[in-house]
C-alpha cells in the first residue's frame, strides 16, 4: 500500500497540492481500522472526498458495494483512472462543496482540511448512516467539545445539534507524505435521529459565539446587529434581551436545548423572523 503511493509519487513525478491541502495517509493499519469503525457491508453506498492517489479507495472498493470519490484535482484523476480499475468505484472530477452528491449511507475520508467546516455541515445535510473521518486534531477536538470546555465552540454546538461525534484516534504527522504542519484526528460522525436533532438559527448561534466567554445576554447585546436589528431597535426591544432564558449564562455553556429555548424566545417575541 505504502509501496504503490511512492511507486506512484515517483512514476508521475508528483508534487502534493499544498493549495488543496493534499497530505496523502501513508500508514496501512490507519486505513484498515478506518474500514472497519465504517462498519462496511456489501450494501453499502460509500462517500469519499479527497481519494488521492486511491490508497483509500481501493481498501474501500473491497468492502464496499459502491465507492463514490470526489477528487478536484484533474492530474489525479487521470492518474486513477489509468492506474486502477476497479468495477465499483466512480470517480467525480469536482468541487466537493459543489457537486451534487450522489446517493451514498457511508462516509470514509481523509478531508482536506481546509474545507473541514463546510464539508461537514454539507454532510449533515444528507442522510448517512455513519461518517468515519480525518481531520487535523484541533478542528476535530473542537466537534467533540462538551458544553463548558475549553474548545467548546460554535461548532462544536453545531455538531452537537445534530449529530454524535467521537475522537477515536489521535494521528502524528508522520503517517502523511509530505508531513502536514499539525497533527491530525480520527473522528467517527453518527446523525441523531430526525426526532432528536434540534435546528437552530444560524444567525443567532453567531450572534452568541462571537462573544463566547461573555453571558448570552451580554454576548447579544454586544451582537443585535447580527440578528438584523440596528442600535435605534435593539434600544427599543432591549427590555425583551433582559427576560431572555440562561441570560446569566456563559455563551460556551450553553448546550443546544439552552440556545433553542433562546431562539423560541426571541421569536415568540417579534424578535427573530
Amino acid at each position: 500500500m505504502r509501496e504503490r503511493l511512492f511507486f506512484l509519487i515517483s512514476k508521475y513525478n508528483l508534487k502534493a497540492n499544498s493549495d488543496l491541502g493534499q497530505n496523502f495517509l501513508i500508514v496501512p493499519d490507519i486505513i484498515e481500522r478506518n474500514i472497519e469503525r465504517a462498519e462496511l457491508r456489501e450494501r453499502d453506498h460509500v462517500l469519499e472526498i479527497g481519494p488521492g492517489l486511491g490508497v483509500l479507495t481501493d481498501a474501500l472498493s473491497k468492502r464496499a458495494g459502491k465507492v463514490y470519490a470526489i477528487e478536484k484535482d484533474r492530474r489525479l484523476v487521470e492518474i486513477l483512472k489509468k492506474e486502477y480499475d476497479w468495477p465499483n468505484v466512480e470517480i467525480i472530477e469536482g468541487d466537493a462543496l459543489k457537486v451534487e452528491f450522489p446517493e451514498f449511507n457511508k462516509i470514509v475520508s481523509n478531508l482536506p482540511y481546509q474545507i473541514s467546516s463546510p464539508i461537514t455541515f454539507r454532510f449533515l445535510k444528507h442522510e448517512f448512516e455513519r461518517a468515519v473521518l480525518i481531520y487535523q486534531l484541533e478542528f476535530a477536538q473542537r466537534m467533540v467539545a462538551k458544553p463548558g470546555d475549553k474548545n467548546y465552540s460554535r461548532l462544536s454546538l453545531m455538531i452537537r445539534a445534530k449529530a454524535h461525534a467521537e475522537l477515536v484516534e489521535k494521528i502524528g504527522r508522520g503517517a502523511f507524505w509530505p508531513k502536514p504542519k499539525v497533527d491530525s484526528a480520527v473522528v467517527v460522525l453518527e446523525p441523531k435521529p430526525v426526532d432528536e436533532r434540534i435546528e437552530l438559527s444560524e444567525d443567532l448561534v453567531r450572534a452568541l459565539f462571537q462573544h463566547r466567554r461573555s453571558t448570552a445576554l451580554a454576548a447579544l447585546k454586544k451582537s443585535h446587529h447580527m440578528l438584523g436589528l440596528s442600535r435605534g431597535e435593539f434600544k427599543k426591544v432591549r427590555d425583551v434581551f433582559l427576560r431572555i432564558p440562561h441570560a446569566g449564562e456563559r455563551v460556551f455553556q450553553l448546550s443546544p436545548e439552552d440556545v433553542k429555548e433562546i431562539e423560541e424566545f426571541l421569536r415568540s417575541e417579534g424578535i427573530l423572523k
